[in-house]
């Protein structure tokens, strides 16, 4: 599908989204949306896998959208089922019953003939209980469709649902042919949903700019990125994945680039978020064997696998990314501070979890990886547990960039943010400061790092290049004597030096112009004596009487 054509469909749904939500809140009316999106999804894609397998079998409706081929088979062939379900969980891993199917659902909306609802929650419950992986378990939770902001009573809601799935499957009828570009789809509302969520966006959604920089910087060589990016990584973590985008991201770009990601691995908190990012992954055709989301709350691990006490089998990453929630009160324990994460470098202060979350994820880093982690500024400068923390990060050499970007890019907060770059291993011994954070374009809600303000900062990154009040190598030296403090304006200077003035070639211009002063006067001179008027002296700004 081209990127007209994506953008069309992107703006189609929103459109329907925009129209139908009423007076339901944007984040509220996304779960129903996207839900009924990724059901389309998984139709299609598992009507596709049931052609391939039945073969001359599969029942030819002549383009009749008002039958669906998968239920003609299975009234025709009973006894068969059995069989063929057990093929489609080993190929698809999943089974969708002919009456959940998304073309069987929107006929029964568009007839407004029978029980939507309950075919709905029928529906979802069979996938997430009947399929053969657990990637399905809980999936459509958060979706309630007893809920009466889709209306009071179950006649209302009924409607209601049959109005927004009817809306939904003409929007799609042109966009029809082609599975993948759901996946778009999906993100880009995800992205509008999360600008009219406010701060509620930034518990799931990383902006489309600032993900590009995090996989860029990530996926470059770590130790020579100069190299360009890498063909391969074994496995790639965010420990607060939200929706998945800024995974999804690096995943992106690492097939842009020709190469392989081996495994994709998540963590959220959030119940409908966590939802939402399985969603994600499977809607852009990650296979459900190629990525894992866990549930759970990343500060206190609750990761099983990621508490593994044997050295050996601890999990470690190629890549790490995350844009976890900023300054976080968090209830730092004991048994927290005598934790593998923390132990060496202290706790991050109750009132900003964010040393915490950048413990976490360096302590799962190999050792020739790479983690790109958005923060708050304090970070940079903040004194007590946190400078610290920050000053044996430094003496250890993990801290490798500091990239200060502008303010308001994100929809939950206007503060500016900074990225910081660590490794286990670095060749350089200084730390480069990027000062990015007058290099935007101004927008009414949100500003915007436009293509060549993205590109200046990979660029920059990735060869450690120095420029004049933007970007510079620092030694260790010089940050000691700055106590370990990391605030960018110590180390860049933005301001615009006085233009140096050239004495010699100022007199000669101040020499010119008193002689056409002297020669303009006499001139008048002239004019004023055939007048019989008096002259004016030389220098004399005055008119005569």
């Amino acid at each position: 599908m081209t990127e007209q054509k994506q953008k069309q469909l992107g703006n189609t749904l929103w459109s329907i989204a925009d129209q139908l939500r009423g007076a339901m809140d944007a984040d509220d009316f996304r779960d129903y949306m996207l839900s009924f999106l990724f059901l389309r999804y998984l139709s299609d894609n598992y009507e596709k896998a049931a052609k391939k397998e039945l073969g001359r079998d599969y029942p030819n409706v002549g383009g009749d959208t008002r039958k669906v081929p998968l239920a003609l088979w299975y009234a025709n062939n009973v006894d068969d089922i059995p069989a063929f379900e057990k093929q489609m969980r080993r190929k698809v891993h999943y089974v969708i019953q002919p009456a959940h199917l998304w073309n069987s659902i929107a006929n029964m909306a568009r007839t407004q003939n029978g029980d939507l609802l309950n075919t709905l929650q029928t529906g979802f419950k069979y996938i997430e209980t009947e399929s053969f992986e657990s990637t399905f378990q809980g999936l459509f939770s958060e979706i309630d469709l007893s809920s009466p902001k889709l209306g009071k009573t179950y006649p209302d809601r009924n409607a209601k649902l049959c109005t927004i799935i009817q809306k939904i499957a003409e929007g799609l009828t042109e966009f029809s042919t082609d599975i993948d570009a759901l996946g778009d789809a999906y993100e880009y509302l995800i992205g509008q949903f999360a600008a009219g969520s406010g701060k509620k966006a930034g518990e799931f959604y990383t902006p489309q700019q600032i993900s590009d920089i995090l996989s860029a910087i990530v996926t470059l060589d770590s130790q020579e990125p100069k190299t360009g990016t890498k063909k391969r990584l074994d496995s790639v973590m965010d420990f607060a994945c939200g929706s998945g985008s800024l995974l999804l991201n690096v995943r992106k770009r690492v097939n842009k680039a020709g190469g392989t990601i081996g495994k994709i691995y998540g963590q959220e908190k959030n119940i409908t978020t966590y939802n939402l990012a399985r969603m994600n992954m499977l809607l852009h055709g990650v296979k459900d064997t190629e990525f894992e989301i866990f549930h759970g709350d990343t500060l206190v691990n609750e990761w099983d696998m990621m508490r593994e006490r044997n050295p050996a089998k601890k999990p470690s990453f190629d890549a790490i990314v995350a844009n976890p929630p900023f300054s976080y009160r968090w209830e730092p324990t004991d048994a927290l501070a005598d934790d593998v994460r923390f132990k060496s470098h202290g706790l991050a202060p109750k009132s900003a979890a964010d040393f915490a979350f950048l413990l976490h994820g360096f302590h799962y880093l190999k050792d020739e990886g790479v983690m790109a982690i958005i923060l708050p500024h304090g970070v940079l400068f903040r004194g007590g547990a946190e400078e610290r923390i920050r000053t044996k990060l430094l003496k250890d050499g993990h801290i490798d960039t500091v990239i200060g970007l502008p303010a308001n890019l994100f929809y939950s907060t206007g503060i500016p943010v900074c990225i910081l770059v660590l490794k286990k291993c670095k060749k350089p011994d200084d730390v480069l400061f990027i000062n990015a954070a007058e290099h935007f374009e101004k927008g009414k809600r949100q500003n915007q790092l436009k293509s060549e303000h993205i590109s200046k900062i990979i660029e920059t990154y990735q060869h450690r290049t120095e420029t004049p009040r933007y970007s510079r190598c620092v030694e260790m030296d010089e940050i000691v004597k700055n106590d370990f403090n990391l605030n960018i304006s110590r180390y860049i200077s933005t301001a615009v030096g006085e233009e140096e003035i050239d004495l010699k070639a100022t007199n000669a211009r101040l020499v010119e112009i008193e002689k056409s002063v002297a020669a303009a006067t006499a001139k008048h001179n002239a004019f004023l004596k055939e007048l019989g008027l008096p002259e004016l002296p030389y220098g004399s700004k005055k008119s005569p009487p």
